[in-house]
């Protein structure tokens, strides 16, 4: 057994003990029985899920824990790829937030894109590295209930990033049962995960907990190093006609990262398609949280409580341009982010969708970095301070829904919020330090038509939004020179949009969504935390067509098959084009998996991405992308044994490209232009044992 895999069984009997002596021999003294706690019966909701006369929009849907289970994943943040058209990859080393894709946005690591756990937001506001940042390591899959999403800017609930729309993801407040997994693979792979609750005899109370370890070091000739380690820890209890519930997250994760590379270097046998040109970069992050979430019922409305209070910190060293700016100690940067995010979420709901029933509620959020700061480096080691701040960035936002079904087959929804946010900067150089305040009103509108036979019919509007990092809102110069005056960004960027959609379930399974859509961004001027200034960019639009189909014809079988295509361009032309760089056309995904609750199980999944710009003029592009992952195994009443295939045909890939210019030893001081990338990895193997309780 790998040495990795020894101490975590040690913290396993913490987690198994929970399970109430599930896995102890049952006690021969006799005891005076005790009625058992009878749990309400839970619905696991998936795409299967009829959600006629429920779903506001063609393009919102529910994926339970059964499909994430069945699916072959490379990489955690690959739990979204559930949701039809978003694509995730990764472009520098295990332990950062992954890159994602959806309608035509390169949402970069988050922005444009809500993402949420249990009610606690996961993008991060003024972050070091990009703008609503979302890392979702700390993760455990099998801790993952469902997975709730939305696209488009017509939820009233789903505020900052907004755009593109978001996706909540539910924990289990008791697992089915205790499990212990062990796992290891291709290029040094090895997890071990355990988790159990114990769900008391008598009484409310019910206590979860979880437990992590991965490591990687991937195909990199540079190894990665990952180590990543997770807990999680909820006690949920009812009081009255009310569920609390109280959840402690944990997360830590170290890594070395081979960074894009240049394709000319490959192509001229000076670098191997998965070597490196900078040694030293990588990181290190922690995470930990502790989040109160409430639901009560008073019979004529219902109210839902969260408040959270979240401590963060990131460390990271990255090289992208190698030696184009200093051609002796090289370009790698630093970037450290150290916060305290707190905030809560207080939602009421009452009456009758027949003859009216109102939502409303109230959202506040604070992110306070005492330390946000870009260093120039060497080796890890310091050189200088390109700019370091202190940042407040706090919000408070109004939101409220009004339902009403007309008739049998017409209902509507009309809702919308206000935000107010304010800004404080404090920076090493005062001409960048302000403080600031901004507003903005979001409505939304929908209308459904149907069902008939099965089918409705629907047509969404509304404007989203999302903020701006505090640093280019208040910045004035350029901190690299002190001098070059920088435009600020807007405090908030609208996007607005509308949808026509369809959505039929049919009696045989199969469940059909058909969604037409556009999108129109103000601006997309950013604060680019890699360089600490601001980046110039227009205005926006983006139209688009998604079809997403499920069906499960036998209860061992199921499949499925989505297509999104969409057009994204700048409104005028920019840089001698209006192609909006890394903004993919055309994604499919498509699956079978099949097993029984006992016996032989397999799942065969593809992802096909096609080529996108890397220049507005679309003079250079970054090829088409197709993967195929199988999963194969056999499972009994106590125990899994599964094989995922990764890549299974070997394609080499791009997971990223970019082009910009970059300076390697011996080429001329300005460098070369051209196509930078980060393969995706080879074919991979991942042997898994479970085994539950």
């Amino acid at each position: 057994m790998p040495s990795c895999l020894r101490r975590p069984f040690r913290a396993a009997s913490l987690c198994l003990f929970l399970s109430g002596g599930a896995l102890a021999p049952r006690a021969q003294t006799p005891v005076a029985a005790t009625p058992p706690t009878v749990l309400d019966p839970y619905y696991v909701p998936g795409r299967a899920t009829d959600l006629t006369g429920i779903a506001t929009s063609a393009s919102q849907g529910l994926v339970g824990a059964a499909e994430l289970a069945a699916r072959p994943f490379l990489r955690r943040g690959e739990l979204l790829e559930v949701i039809p058209g978003v694509v995730i990859t990764q472009h520098s080393g295990g332990g950062k937030a992954n890159q994602y894709f959806l309608r035509g946005f390169n949402l970069d690591h988050g922005t444009d894109f809500a993402l949420g756990v249990d009610g606690v937001p996961v993008n991060l506001r003024s972050h070091a590295h990009g703008q609503g940042y979302a890392d979702l390591n700390f993760l455990i899959p099998e801790l993952v209930r469902e997975v709730d999403y939305r696209k488009g800017p017509y939820d009233p609930a789903t505020g900052d990033f907004s755009g593109a729309g978001g996706a909540d993801f539910r924990l289990w407040d008791a697992l089915p049962r205790p499990f212990v997994t062990l796992a290891a693979g291709s290029h040094g792979y090895a997890r071990f995960a355990a988790g159990a609750s114990r769900v008391p005899i008598a009484g409310s109370g019910t206590t979860t907990a979880a437990l992590e370890t991965t490591r990687d070091d991937g195909p990199w000739t540079l190894p990665d190093r990952l180590r990543r380690h997770n807990a999680f820890l909820r006690y949920a209890w009812r009081t009255g006609a009310g569920e609390l519930r109280l959840t402690a997250l944990l997360n830590r994760a170290i890594w070395q990262a081979t960074d894009q590379i240049p394709a000319r270097a490959v192509t001229a046998g000076r670098l191997d398609r998965f070597g490196h040109v900078e040694p030293t970069n990588g990181g290190s992050t922690d995470r930990a949280s502790l989040a109160f979430t409430g639901r009560w019922s008073d019979g004529a409305a219902t109210t839902r409580a969260a408040a959270y209070l979240v401590h963060y910190r990131l460390n990271l060293f990255s090289n992208f341009t190698y030696f184009l700016e200093d051609p002796v100690d090289g370009d790698q940067f630093n970037q450290r982010d150290r916060r305290f995010l707190a905030g809560a979420d207080l939602n009421r709901s009452r009456g009758d969708p027949a003859t009216g029933a109102w939502d409303y509620g109230l959202q506040v959020r604070a992110d306070h970095l005492p330390e946000v700061g870009l260093h120039r480096t060497v080796a890890r080691e310091h050189l200088a301070t390109v700019r370091e701040d202190e940042v407040t960035q706090a919000s408070l936002g109004l939101h409220f829904r009004h339902q009403r079904r007309w008739s049998p087959v017409v209902r509507t929804e009309v809702g919308g919020r206000v935000d107010g946010f304010h800004f404080d900067v404090t920076s090493d150089d005062p001409r960048n330090s302000g403080r600031t305040h901004a507003a903005l009103a979001s409505p939304k509108a929908g209308l459904v038509l149907g069902p008939w036979a099965g089918t409705e019919l629907y047509l969404n509007a509304g404007s989203g939004f999302h903020s701006n990092d505090a640093r280019g809102v208040t910045a004035r110069v350029d901190p690299a020179d002190g001098r070059t005056a920088l435009e600020r960004a807007s405090p908030l960027v609208r996007s607005r949009g509308a949808e026509v959609g369809l959505r039929r379930t049919s009696a045989g399974g199969l469940v059909s969504s058909l969604a037409l859509w556009g999108l129109a961004s103000d601006s997309e001027l950013v604060y680019v935390g890699d360089a600490g200034g601001t980046e110039p960019a227009g205005a926006t639009r983006r139209f688009g067509l998604e079809w997403a189909n499920f069906w499960r014809p036998r209860p061992w079988l199921a499949l499925d098959a989505d297509l999104a295509l969409t057009r994204a361009r700048y409104r005028e032309e920019t840089a001698g084009g209006r192609r909006i760089p890394n903004s993919i056309g055309r994604v499919v995904t498509a699956g079978v998996a099949l097993g029984r609750e006992a016996g032989a199980f397999a799942a065969v999944r593809l992802r096909h991405f096609g080529p996108q710009p890397l220049r507005e003029d679309a003079s250079l592009r970054a090829p088409a992308s197709s993967t195929w992952n199988v999963r194969a195994g056999w499972r009994a009443r106590d125990w899994e044994v599964a094989l995922d295939v990764l890549n299974a045909t070997d394609r080499a890939n791009l997971d990223i490209a970019y082009a910009y210019a970059s300076r390697l030893p011996g080429e001329t001081a300005d460098g070369e232009d051209g196509l930078h990338f980060h393969p995706a990895e080879p074919r991979l193997f991942r042997l898994s044992f479970t085994r539950r309780f």
